[in-house]
């Protein structure tokens, strides 16, 4: 196995990236048999130890085992101890999902403190069919069938190529020893019951089902490769990002293009999925939806917005108000940066700018998000319009209106910043002050 270990860190590790790597060692028989082989391999490589605090002394005794197993090893080892109970409590999730969470901050943290390039970690082969097995379960697409990972944002996984049997053989072989989690022999997580009632059935019904499912991997992968070609040149058929006045940056699907194609559920999933949406059946019936319509997964929202999709990441909108002295030239906050400069004479204007007869300004200025009933006189038209039909006339979406910041004179609207300004404001022929003020 040793040979073989090898073998894979050849292929998997980019030697080009100098510096010692660390090895999360819970003392548990593959992290320990993870421990051993990178040893005999010569690598440079240190420790770094859990303690979840959720077994009561025997978690105390994984401490100390690691500990021991570094000093004979001969390298350092960090540990840590987290009140995983109460921290699962308090952010609302299962153990399971506290444990993890607080493994992998605390080992990036330490990766980045000590200037690790790499953690390694013992998932093996058994474990990325049980994650096949699971995602199956709760109903997934291809990437949910991939298993795990043997390459994610500085974590590598050699052990990956390898069952849980022929690890087991390795630590007999070395007389190596290891600590057994009593929780591991529990059926109430779903992992567990799979991994002792599930599997072991399927494994006496076809016991090359740890190596077909390996191939089954390796074919899985290939046509995820291919797949994510396509959906580039999908991509770059239906899509084009928006970053402008109108609104944040995001991305627009022209739903005329994506109607067409014969199979634009499959395809919508394609463009959507990245951006962790579950609710798909909603998804679906978009197209069809009346415009203003929005679904949300964790990170971003899509909305239907006439004749087009658009995906946009969740932010949090600021409603705060702003004053802006007579005295002070630039204005910064949630809205950007404001500044103001006298002029002579009327100049020649990008979007971004207005110029507006200083007399008839009442200061402090208020910079503020635009509200429900606001009105204005748009530059260049006759009469008032109020703010909702000016942004309907625009075709502006709903996140893009909720962006919109406007600058206004006591109770009167002087500019819907970089959209339009008042005319109440204009410079006259009577104008003797001119003020032309720049949103950056």
């Amino acid at each position: 196995m040793l040979e073989a270990f090898q073998q894979q860190l050849e292929q998997l590790w980019d030697r080009s990236i100098s510096g010692p790597m660390l090895i999360a060692c819970s003392g548990g028989l593959d992290s320990v048999v993870l421990a051993h082989l990178a040893h005999q391999s010569k690598l440079n490589f240190a420790l770094a130890h859990c303690n979840f605090k959720l077994r009561g002394d025997s978690s105390d005794q994984d401490q100390s085992f690691v500990k021991a197993l570094g000093h004979s090893l001969g390298v350092k080892c960090y540990t840590t101890t987290f009140d995983t109970t109460a921290f699962a409590k308090a952010q609302g999730i299962s153990i399971q999902m506290a444990a993890r969470r607080l493994r992998y901050d605390w080992f990036e943290k330490l990766r980045k403190q000590h200037r690790y390039p790499w953690l390694f970690t013992a998932h093996h082969l058994n474990d990325s069919l049980e994650t096949f097995m699971i995602n199956t379960g709760r109903g997934t697409g291809l990437s949910g069938l991939l298993g795990i990972p043997e390459d994610t944002n500085r974590v590598l996984r050699p052990l990956l190529p390898f069952s849980r049997k022929q690890i087991h053989q390795y630590a007999l072989d070395q007389k190596l020893e290891w600590r057994e989690d009593s929780s591991n022999a529990s059926d109430h997580y779903l992992r567990n019951h799979l991994r002792h009632h599930a599997i072991v059935n399927w494994e006496e019904a076809q016991p090359q089902l740890l190596e077909n499912f390996k191939n089954t991997l390796a074919h899985l992968k290939q046509t995820d490769a291919l797949l994510k070609v396509y959906v580039d040149g999908l991509r770059q058929q239906f899509c084009y990002p928006i970053d402008s006045i109108q609104g944040p940056s995001g991305v627009v699907i022209a739903l005329d293009k994506l109607i067409a194609h014969p199979q634009y559920e499959a395809v919508l999933y394609a463009l959507l999925s990245p951006y962790g949406f579950t609710a798909w059946a909603d998804i679906y019936r978009l197209p069809q939806s009346q415009s203003g319509k929005q679904i949300f997964s964790s990170t971003h929202r899509v909305l239907k917005n006439r004749a087009q999709l658009e995906v946009y990441p969740l932010a949090k909108v600021e409603q705060g108000s702003y004053q802006w002295s007579g005295n002070k030239d630039t204005l910064s906050g949630g809205f950007g940066i404001l500044r103001k400069e006298a002029l002579q004479a009327a100049e020649p204007l990008s979007k971004n700018e207005i110029i507006v007869d200083a007399d008839r300004l009442q200061f402090p200025l208020v910079i503020r998000r635009w509200q429900h009933g606001d009105y204005f006189y748009p530059l260049g038209m006759q009469g008032k319009k109020k703010l909702s039909k000016f942004f309907k006339d625009k075709k502006l979406s709903l996140v893009a209106k909720q962006q919109v910041w406007v600058l206004c004179s006591g109770e009167d609207i002087v500019w819907i910043i970089d959209h339009r300004a008042d005319q109440r404001f204009g410079v006259v022929a009577t104008t003797q002050h001119y003020l032309k003020i720049t949103h950056i």
